[in-house]
């Protein structure tokens, strides 16, 4: 299972991600998507942890909590669904992109 972690801190790193859920068990993998036009952090993250009782721990204590300034959104992550976005999508918005011939 893939942790995801949203309204994530531009300032965190990968090690400081880690840092706070290795408090729970084993790290096995992070990621954190860095926008390809600016360079920047995108304000998220996903983590993989060894145990999925660890994992869940994470999630109920991280969820809400404040972290480098920002309330933490901790949840499960969604598997992509076939258009290319997030299974977890809000209603109403769009993932796709408008062409403008001009």
């Amino acid at each position: 299972m893939t942790i995801y972690i949203g309204n994530l801190s531009f300032q965190a790193s990968e090690d400081d991600i880690k840092d706070v859920f290795a408090e729970y068990g084993e790290v096995t993998r992070i990621s954190l998507p860095i926008d390809r036009e600016t360079g920047r952090k995108r304000g998220f993250a996903f983590v993989d942890m060894a145990d999925e009782a660890n994992e869940d721990k994470a999630i109920s204590e991280l969820d809400g909590a404040e972290w480098l300034g920002r309330e933490l959104r901790v949840n499960k992550a969604r598997p992509r669904t076939d258009d290319g976005g997030s299974g977890g999508d809000r209603p109403g918005r769009s993932n796709r992109f408008s062409h403008n011939p001009l």
